[in-house]
């Protein structure tokens, strides 16, 4: 009988394997380090942003809560961009018209999350009905081409794909007194040509609460991070025997984990925002000396970060770029205005904002690091594509939908509560 180990190391083996002892990378190209890129061309860069194309109407208005982009580009073929929507759906657009192409459902469960592969156009979503579902991008089919299975009872909430495409993690919400982290081998092979999956192993002991969130290091296929409602953040190596040994640290953000991300050189460095609106950034490189692994603790980044006239009501993600390594936090307003914030070991600096776009809350956005281009979209059902130093079009505000009550009990809605609460103590 295998381990849980041997069959994700199995699965995780590449097609050149290395060395007995080496450790496993992915042939990603790195962005090369260019010293007259710094900090005035990337606040010059966001604030040149202009919008050139927003999304037509659907039947359906919907929160837009996820984006991804293909990572495949082929000459007079469409760039794809994968859009996770409040209804359970996943919408598929071409960029350039950002008109709607097809639309996957996980009907009867509801989809969380939205991932490319890394070297197709397949795309990924965890299910509420205990499975991860996969799909051609670039064929309208009803139902995914690949079905990997959990465990019964199992409601995952979050997932990611490894960079070599070959290992999925997805985590799933606590039932009972069970949250998991559990894995699949994704690759589809001439000799099982079976569409469903069933996992290689989990992961049980390391989380109280609900998964949240779930991101594989961006070139090491073994490295993997979770957050969870517990406030929990931890880093594991699947390369190592059994979930204890896999653990390699355990970061606390004492609240609900909204977002977790690698950053830094060699991505040697995570960061996570909770559902309250706390920022938390650590170094790994530190663990193993006597230098402090957090490098930024920020209970309530509302309460710290001056935006002069203006307002920050809530965090939306991190941005890592790799010319200047600097790590770049994006947030927003309830109005629809993003605030693009630099992040250093002294805290939060507002650098630019953009206007304009949005009339409500912005739920997800995308950079490319290609064109410099963002997509964002958010809870006026509107997905817009800005790109610098272009002619700006000027378009009819929409106003924030009022979306049924079923649909908020599934969104978590950002909240100004505790925050106006200690603001009146």
């Amino acid at each position: 009988m295998q381990t849980c180990r041997e069959r994700i190391l199995q699965a995780n083996s590449c097609c050149c394997s290395p060395e007995a002892g080496a450790s496993l990378t992915c042939s990603r190209v790195l962005l090369p380090l260019d010293a007259a890129v710094d900090m005035e061309k990337i606040e010059e860069q966001f604030a040149n942003l202009h919008i050139v194309k927003c999304s037509l109407g659907t039947k359906e208005p919907t929160y837009l809560l996820g984006i991804d982009t293909s990572k495949t580009v082929q000459a007079g073929k469409e760039n794809l961009v994968a859009v996770l929507c409040s209804n359970g759906s996943i919408r598929i657009y071409d960029k350039e018209r950002l008109n709607v192409l097809r639309e996957f459902s996980g009907y009867p469960g509801l989809l969380n999350g939205v991932r490319f592969a890394n070297s197709c156009d397949s795309v990924y979503s965890a299910c509420t009905d205990g499975t991860v579902k996969c799909w051609d991008a670039r064929v309208a089919r009803e139902k995914p081409v690949q079905l990997f299975k959990g465990y019964p009872s199992n409601i995952f909430i979050s997932f990611d794909i490894n960079c070599n495409d070959h290992i999925i993690c997805a985590g799933t919400e606590k039932v009972d007194d069970d949250a998991l982290l559990v894995f699949w081998d994704a690759r589809m092979s001439s000799q099982n040509l079976s569409t469903t999956k069933d996992p290689l192993g989990a992961y049980s002991e390391t989380h109280s609460d609900d998964v949240t969130q779930v991101r594989f290091h961006p070139s090491n296929p073994n490295m993997v991070v979770s957050g969870s409602s517990d406030g929990l953040v931890n880093v594991f190596d699947i390369n190592i025997d059994n979930e204890e040994d896999a653990l390699v640290t355990t970061c606390n953000s004492i609240s609900s984990v909204s977002c977790i991300g690698w950053s830094g050189k060699s991505y040697k460095q995570i960061y996570c925002m909770t559902h309250d609106e706390g920022f938390y950034w650590w170094d790994l490189n530190h663990l193993d000396t006597d230098e402090p692994v957090t490098r930024l603790n920020i209970q309530d980044v509302r309460e710290v970060v001056n935006m002069k006239e203006d307002a920050l009501d809530y965090l939306i993600g991190g941005l890592y770029h790799e010319k200047t390594d600097t790590l770049h936090v994006i947030g927003g307003t309830n109005k629809g205005r993003i605030h693009l914030m630099n992040c250093s070991m002294s805290g939060l600096t507002h650098v630019t904002s953009l206007q304009g776009g949005h009339a409500a809350t912005v739920r997800s956005f995308c950079w490319n690091v290609q064109d410099d281009s963002l997509l964002t979209g958010g809870e006026d059902a509107q997905l817009l594509l800005w790109k610098p130093g272009a002619i700006e079009k000027t378009f009819t505000k929409k106003e924030s939908m009022k979306i049924a009550s079923s649909v908020h009990q599934r969104v978590r809605v950002h909240s100004n509560d505790s925050y106006k609460r200690r603001k009146k103590q």
